[in-house]
């Protein structure tokens, strides 16, 4: 097995290679002053089952499409060098949330996404917590690895919910289903019954419309899942139905962590008791402070290494992420 991480997620990369007890694979990254790049591994490949990490999420330095572009260019160049097997490993999948056409002649970006990783040859994709599984997995011909944060966040939440009433909520109804995974997990880890809540929301033009709560959720902690958070305004909103029905608390738990725009007026904002996200997704957009007191990362490095082992092994994901049966 060998394991690369391109220069912009690497600090992930060496998270999940340290969980699996190997170093990460030699390669170097080279920009000309034309803007152009290269990359290329500095050990051979031939025969091997490859793995090559990359997060496609922007920050300063690097936009989402030179990621992408330099991912893409990268497998093509492992698949080339006579790699045996190649997994595009992608912590966070940018343009997954495009799967649908909602308006006249909209894209499918991310069947292009998928098209243009397979061009390059990958015998298979892994990323966390896509926008919509079923649509990713639909958009794939080659297999498809969909890791998500079910037991990542109950682990992690199981001593914060108390004694008292518990709910779990969906920002919208099209995460009902993570959501009610998410619910699924965690009740067994609590020993008693979890309701459920979600939010109305609606999207025309950019603008989010929608407020009303379905569910039960007075007294209660309430734990509000969802797959990203981009500006946090979606989550603030179901924050705050949620307080103004009674709730007694509200987390927020996203797996990726963008934080554009205004994010940082959302993540201090006292109607959030914490926002809970993994490490996909560095949190560079936030201030330092506001960061360090109103967020909680969880690694997925371990997540990520366990599923690459039991892949390079010909195991099952299954109970990795379900549990046994």
């Amino acid at each position: 097995m060998k394991l690369f991480s391109l220069n912009a997620s690497r600090p992930f990369g060496e998270k999940v290679a340290q969980s699996l007890g190997i170093s990460l694979a030699e390669h170097e990254e080279r920009d000309f002053e034309d803007g152009e790049h290269k990359a290329r591994p500095l050990e051979s490949v031939r025969g091997e089952d490859v793995y090559v990490l990359q997060s496609l999420n922007g920050d300063p330095e690097q936009g989402v499409n030179e990621r992408l572009c330099r991912l893409l260019f990268f497998l093509g160049t492992v698949r080339d060098a006579g790699a045996r097997r190649v997994t595009a490993v992608i912590p966070y999948m940018a343009y997954a949330r495009k799967d649908r056409r909602t308006k006249p002649r909209d894209p499918l970006t991310s069947r292009y996404l998928a098209m243009l990783l397979e061009a390059m040859g990958i015998d298979a994709v892994m990323a966390l917590d896509v926008h919509n599984p079923a649509a990713f997995q639909n958009a794939f011909r080659c297999p498809t690895h969909t890791l998500d944060t079910r037991r990542l966040f109950a682990d992690h939440m199981q001593e914060r919910c108390g004694d008292g009433p518990v709910v779990v909520a969906s920002p919208d109804p099209g995460g009902v289903k993570r959501a009610q995974g998410f619910r699924e997990m965690l009740e067994p880890m609590l020993g008693r019954e979890i309701g459920s809540a979600y939010m109305e929301k609606r999207r025309s033009e950019g603008r989010v419309s929608g407020t009303l709560l379905t569910g039960e959720v007075d007294g209660a902690t309430v734990l509000v899942v969802d797959d990203l958070i981009s500006t946090g305004g979606t989550l603030l909103r179901a924050a705050r139905a949620c307080l103004d029905r009674g709730a007694k608390e509200v987390y927020g738990l996203a797996a990726h962590g963008l934080f554009v725009g205004d994010a940082d007026r959302v993540v201090r904002d006292p109607q959030l008791t914490k926002l809970v996200v993994t490490d996909t997704v560095p949190p560079t957009r936030l201030d330092a402070e506001v960061a360090s007191q109103h967020l909680e990362v969880v690694s997925a490095a371990p997540l990520f290494a366990e599923a690459i082992r039991r892949v390079h092994e010909d195991g099952s994901l299954t109970e990795l992420l379900e549990g046994p049966a």
